[in-house]
């Protein structure tokens, strides 16, 4: 029995999705479950798996295109199985004929080198040539992603298909200067629409301050061996961070809220964003109920986090709502920098680089592993007093990290 393959219920908010990648061909054997495709969506990655045991009898939508909820990807023939692969036919006789169709059948396909529509319209697009790509398709035809994999890549990191005969290199003109034009993906087209609608429907302003970070360091050090024994997970920065940021948030709540419409929400729970690199790009996955979570229990979440956003395993709802959001830009170096706001949300947190400096304690000068922190925040309703005050809190919190369990 032939099974449509379509695109199922897209999550809400999503009008449509691109097909990212085939992980089958047609005439694959495939069994129940078992993911035939990926579709990327302006948020997450959907996969659409098989639901029946049978073979790939026909794919109608290929790698590229742009789907809604309901379109047919594909046939699924239920129960076949595969058929196996032909003999390599032998030449025919000098004495017999080649049916006239199969030889313009046979110089159509060489001509297009065998590539699918959407394969030729994509090195149309970016003026490439087969010629130039290895494929890793079926009998080394190119697939969407050879294309793109050669486009975004350095051109010596991808092979390319051997010529027919070895000739010298023609030298480049001087001054020569290459560019290549690549569409967004769904992601990054999202990022892009999400911080320009910050930037302009939000009064952003940034408030820094620096925090001495010796006293979590001290106790990181103290207790991470029993730590990680104790809990299976190593005791990072960021659960204290995430706790400083709650209690700074319990004691200023409209820094914990949102506005809608000409209505402020002020929100009775603390949901913490945590901001998230991925290959897709940046994502923020929700850490729920942050205050009523342990250190480890922070410390898990946010491990599970960052292996599913690397896998393209984070859902929608790990993806929505949100009351605050914190991101870390000294895992890359930053030294300091203004952290966009992520509406509807009124406030961000952002982490630095941890530098050893000199600075004055007590009346003398010590070195002390500091960071300096920045909350960007929606004047509309947070006045400059509430900002610095909850960031202050945030750096206190720190400082004497005993407030974060005593919970003052």
């Amino acid at each position: 029995m032939a099974i449509e393959i379509k695109v199922p219920n897209l999550p809400e908010s999503v009008s449509s999705a691109t097909v990212a990648s085939w992980h089958v061909k047609a005439g694959d054997a495939v069994s129940r479950e078992q993911n035939l495709l990926d579709l990327e969506t302006d948020k997450v990655m959907l996969e659409v798996p098989a639901t029946a045991d049978g073979v790939i009898k026909e794919i109608r939508i290929e790698a590229g295109a742009t789907v809604q909820a309901g379109d047919i990807l594909g046939i699924l023939e239920e129960g076949a199985a595969a058929a196996p692969k032909a003999e390599a036919k032998s030449e025919p006789a000098k004495n017999e004929s080649v049916p006239a169709k199969a030889v313009a059948s046979e110089a159509a396909m060489s001509s297009e080198d065998g590539q699918s529509p959407a394969v030729r319209k994509l090195l149309s697009e970016l003026g490439l040539s087969a010629s130039q790509i290895a494929g890793t398709g079926k009998g080394g035809r190119l697939t969407v992603e050879d294309v793109k994999a050669y486009a975004a890549a350095p051109k010596a990191a991808v092979p390319a298909k051997a010529p027919a005969a070895a000739a010298p290199a023609a030298p480049k003109a001087l001054g020569a200067r290459e560019e290549q034009r690549v569409p967004m993906t769904r992601i990054r087209a999202r990022i892009a629409e999400r911080l320009l609608e910050a930037k302009n429907t939000t009064a952003m302003l940034t408030t820094f301050n620096e925090v001495d970070l010796k006293a979590v360091m001290d106790l990181r050090a103290k207790y991470k061996t029993e730590f990680e024994k104790a809990h299976g997970v190593k005791l990072g920065f960021m659960s204290f961070f995430v706790r400083a940021a709650v209690e700074a948030l319990k004691k200023f709540p409209v820094v914990n809220a949102s506005i809608d419409g000409s209505d402020i929400i002020y929100h009775g729970y603390y949901d913490i964003g945590i901001a998230v690199s991925s290959e897709r790009g940046l994502v923020v996955p929700i850490l729920r109920d942050a205050d009523q979570l342990s250190l480890a229990g922070v410390e898990k979440a946010i491990v599970d986090f960052g292996v599913r956003a690397k896998a393209n395993k984070l859902t929608m709802e790990d993806l929505t709502g949100g009351t605050f959001s914190i991101t870390n830009g000294g895992i890359f170096g930053s030294m300091m920098s203004t952290p966009i706001l992520n509406p509807p949300q009124s406030a961000i947190l952002g982490m630095h680089g941890i530098t050893e400096r000199p600075v004055v304690v007590n009346g003398e000068i010590v070195i002390r592993p500091m960071m300096y922190l920045a909350m960007s925040y929606d004047h509309r309703i947070i006045d400059g007093k509430e900002a610095v005050l909850a960031l202050r809190t945030i750096k206190e919190c720190l400082e004497d990290p005993a407030k974060l369990l005593l919970q003052l």
